[in-house]
């Protein structure tokens, strides 16, 4: 896939829990999905994998947090998730607030006015 075909590919941002339950869980499951979303045909953004960066080079929990939301402002969709995450619930309301439409599924993305090309549906 060329580099003009990449940028017109929705990015979306996967925002669930990472500290709230079992940590290598969560960042399975938002690797899973990730993983999922590229099959579609999107372009995902998993803030879970800053989980092996911080393990060779720990940052304070406000440093990942910084960094997420300006992931979250240059996506065009935000998935939530499910499952209790305060730095995930802080994504969504910072999503919205900008107008960047919330999803709770890939179903629900395709499924979105905006969600994809025919392809990607």
């Amino acid at each position: 896939m060329g580099r003009a075909e990449m940028a017109k590919r929705l990015k979306v941002y996967i925002a669930g829990p990472y500290t709230k339950g079992d940590v290598a869980v969560n960042v399975a499951n938002a690797i899973v999905v990730a993983d999922e979303l590229m099959t579609a045909g999107y372009t995902p953004y998993c803030p879970h994998l800053s989980h092996f960066q911080h393990l060779l080079e720990p940052r304070p929990y406000e440093d990942w947090i910084a960094l997420d939301i300006e992931w979250v402002r240059v996506c065009d969709f935000v998935l939530r998730l499910p499952g209790e995450s305060a730095g995930a619930d802080g994504e969504v309301i910072e999503a919205l607030k900008l107008g960047i439409p919330v999803v709770g599924s890939i179903a629900e993305l395709r499924m979105h006015p905006q969600g994809g090309t025919e392809s990607q549906r």
